[in-house]
């Protein structure tokens, strides 16, 4: 059995996310996205989501105008088509999210 280690960042420096792919089959899809200071447009996914954020701090913003500060720790579930952005992430420690997306 192979293992990988969450926390296992590479040492280059990057200007995008970082998306790891874990395991992806028909209904499920784990990802875990490492993040430095960047920030995202508007989702409006198809899928469900599971987030938790393992390090760092983030901002999530909802349509409606409020905001979700995630501490590492946090987790929450965002319902397909609920429409969201990143807002803030941190830069140091950087944001590592596990996040866990299915129909």
């Amino acid at each position: 059995m192979d293992t990988k280690n969450l926390f296992k960042l590479p040492s280059l420096s990057f200007s995008e996310e970082l998306v790891s792919i874990l395991h992806k089959n028909q209904s499920i899809r784990i990802e875990r996205i490492v993040s430095t200071g960047q920030v995202s447009d508007w989702y409006d996914q198809e899928e469900n989501e599971f987030v938790s954020l393992l390090q760092g701090e983030a901002e999530l913003s909802w349509e409606d105008g409020a905001a979700t500060k995630l501490n590492a720790g946090d987790s929450l579930i965002i319902p397909k088509h609920k429409l969201h952005k990143v807002s803030y992430t941190s830069i140091k420690p950087p944001c590592i999210w596990l996040c866990v997306f299915w129909k």
